[in-house]
């Protein structure tokens, strides 16, 4: 009996059998499995994709972007074309002159190249272009109607076509080059970087699986309104932000904010909504597209979009719903105060001291001292103490005592060294 069979040996090559077990093991390792798990890096990569948005991921050599775009094309079903920026010509991107039987006539067709043509036949795909970095500026100024208008010399893209990006930092890449700001300012930028827990289990043979945002039919309108809202609402407010490029070459490689940027923006607020995405995935794109300063900036002003109406808290405080997050729920409070001081009677000022008691409730006693200090100076002489300042004067008392007590405890801290 024979305990470790093996496959007969072709007598022409005896290594053949040896190459067909390491074939057979080569494959064995290649077979790994998805499951759904929360990625946030993961989750904005496909949602850009779904709104049809250029995007660039940012990332040091072997972090994992050429793995994640080969995963995110079979995971949608997408065949993958990679180009590396680095080796190509500026025609090739451009498009190469054939000249037909009489120019004059007819002018130069300018002939994509052959990945072109098969996207194009595909009628859908994933378009990789690689180490972005590394491509001179003559490229990159090529690479600029392929981003922008999906045209590859008299070749347009068709609308199936998704177009992904990977550059790594200068620092790290041979012989790179700062991206062109008009390059930088047509893509969505997500910084890549490894996640400890997904390497390991990924390694062990399973990832997360990358899967489309699920888009509510009903809510696609009001999806649009409330993106629009959010940008122009900031964007009146501060006309600096409509563009602005950065002073650095280096800077000016990344996400700044410009009315492109902006059209870009509109488009995934309106997608995160529609489909649910949370906060932090929202953040990530948004940062992405017009930078860290003004996506701050346009986030934190979508977070007092969705505010109470402080004339509505007024009218029936008993009942208020206030946010759970401290600088939502102080931003309500304050509103509220402002309100009152800006139409000043006896029932609002009332009303404002309930919703404070409410507030205590409910929240963090620290919140309400300012709005309580404040509230305390639009009382008119004519007005008597609510009750409701008894049950508050407790935590304004404390809170004054804290900062008195704060510069002695501090001296005493420091003497004691």
């Amino acid at each position: 009996m024979t305990l470790n069979p093996q496959k007969p040996q072709n007598p022409q090559n005896p290594q053949s059998s040896e190459l067909d077990v390491a074939a057979d093991l080569l494959k064995l390792l290649a077979d790994t499995a998805t499951e759904p798990r929360p990625d946030d890096q993961l989750a904005a990569l496909t949602l850009a994709v779904a709104a049809d948005l250029p995007v660039l991921l940012w990332g040091e050599p072997g972090i994992g972007k050429t793995a994640a775009l080969t995963q995110l094309a079979e995971a949608l079903d997408l065949p993958l074309t990679t180009v590396i920026a680095s080796v190509h010509e500026p025609s090739d991107f451009a498009g190469l002159p054939v000249v037909g039987d009489d120019p004059a006539v007819q002018g130069v067709p300018m002939a994509p190249p052959d990945w072109a043509v098969r996207l194009v036949r595909a009628g859908k795909g994933l378009l990789f272009l690689d180490e972005l970095s590394t491509a001179p500026p003559a490229v990159q100024a090529a690479l600029l109607r392929v981003v922008l208008e999906r045209r590859i010399g008299a070749l347009r893209l068709p609308d199936g076509i998704r177009i992904v990006a990977a550059v790594n930092p200068r620092a790290s890449a041979a012989d790179g080059w700062e991206l062109s700001a008009p390059l930088a300012n047509r893509f969505v930028h997500l910084l890549w970087a490894h996640d400890q827990e997904v390497v390991v289990r990924g390694l062990g043979g399973v990832w997360p699986r990358a899967t489309l945002p699920r888009l509510d039919p009903a809510l696609l309108t009001d999806a649009v309104a409330h993106a629009r809202r959010a940008v122009c609402g900031l964007l009146t407010a501060r006309a600096s932000l409509v563009h602005r490029l950065p002073t650095t070459e280096t800077k000016r490689g990344g996400a700044w904010p410009s009315p492109r940027s902006w059209e870009m923006t509109v488009r995934l607020i309106a997608f995160a909504t529609a489909s649910g995405a949370s906060r932090e995935v929202l953040s990530l794109l948004v940062r992405g597209t017009v930078g860290d300063g003004p996506g701050f900036e346009l986030l934190a002003s979508m977070d007092r979009m969705d505010l109470p109406d402080p004339e509505l808290l007024l009218a029936a405080p008993e009942s208020a719903e206030l946010p759970d997050r401290g600088d939502l729920r102080q931003a309500v409070l304050d509103s509220v105060v402002a309100a009152v001081r800006a139409r000043p009677d006896r029932a609002r000022w009332d009303a404002a001291w309930a919703l404070l008691v409410r507030a205590l409730e409910t929240g963090a006693p620290d919140l309400v001292v300012v709005p309580a200090t404040t509230l305390a100076t639009l009382r008119r002489t004519d007005w008597d103490v609510p009750a409701a300042i008894e049950q508050l004067a407790g935590v304004v008392t404390v809170s004054r005592d804290a900062d008195r007590a704060a510069p002695r405890v501090a001296a005493q801290a420091k003497a004691g060294r």
